[in-house]
């Protein structure tokens, strides 16, 4: 059954928003390879998926506008700060362009803040260095809102060039609440990613109003195919 959209009818400027996204540990290569397809084929921003799939979405997608983009520390942000850069230099290197890592969050809500900055800066460094870009991935339902301004504030300082909301395996994703509180905390300058939860064009089109650039989804085909 085949119900996805004309490309040629799609609101593009609605698909380059989307980081079409398969993080599932049950994903297959055959399933990595279709959602590289649908990226070309609609022109999502990034393809996103776990590390080890990096070298298969790089050759999918070489010469596109595509993105590679894989997950780092994920989903729950406990590793050392070695292991998630040697996982983000080994990403790197073989073809990743958009690292989203997991910030420590529980030295966050200790109130540890000076590891985690350190450690945002020095992925930042390690992507900045091979032209790439870093989303820290807050994982605001376990946060206050206090602990989401802290750490939007240290990503920011770290270098960071966006700030997410949710890995989509915390206890609830999105909400426009949290995208509005992290636009206003980092200003214009820095990206916001709405992450988790976020399904239909409404849902897509609500975060944007409340200041994501961009949106990590893995139904990107039905919200663009809602824009026919």
């Amino acid at each position: 059954m085949n119900q996805q959209p004309d490309p040629a009818k799609i609101d593009r400027n609605i698909a380059a928003l989307i980081d079409h996204t398969i993080l599932k540990p049950d994903a297959i290569r055959a399933d990595i390879l279709r959602i590289c397809d649908e990226a070309l084929r609609y022109g999502f921003a990034s393809v996103c998926v776990n590390g080890f799939w990096v070298p298969a979405v790089s050759n999918q997608l070489s010469g596109s506008s595509v993105k590679v983009c894989t997950v780092v520390g994920f989903p729950l942000g406990a590793m050392t700060t070695e292991a998630k850069l040697a996982e983000t230099q080994d990403a790197l290197r073989k073809g990743a362009q958009e690292i989203d890592m997991v910030l420590n969050i529980g030295a966050l809500r200790g109130g540890e803040f000076e590891p985690v900055k350190e450690e945002i800066e020095v992925l930042a460094q390690a992507c900045h260095d091979r032209s790439g870009i870093l989303k820290v991935i807050l994982e605001t339902a376990l946060l206050t809102d206090d602990q989401k301004v802290d750490a939007c504030r240290i990503s920011v300082e770290a270098g960071a060039d966006f700030v997410k909301t949710s890995t989509g395996f915390g206890p609830s994703g999105a909400t426009t609440a949290d995208v509005a509180l992290m636009r206003k905390t980092v200003g214009p300058r820095v990206g916001v990613k709405a992450s988790g939860g976020i399904r239909t064009l409404e849902n897509l089109r609500d975060m944007v109003a409340a200041g994501a650039t961009r949106i990590g989804a893995s139904a990107g085909i039905a919200m663009v195919a809602a824009t026919v």
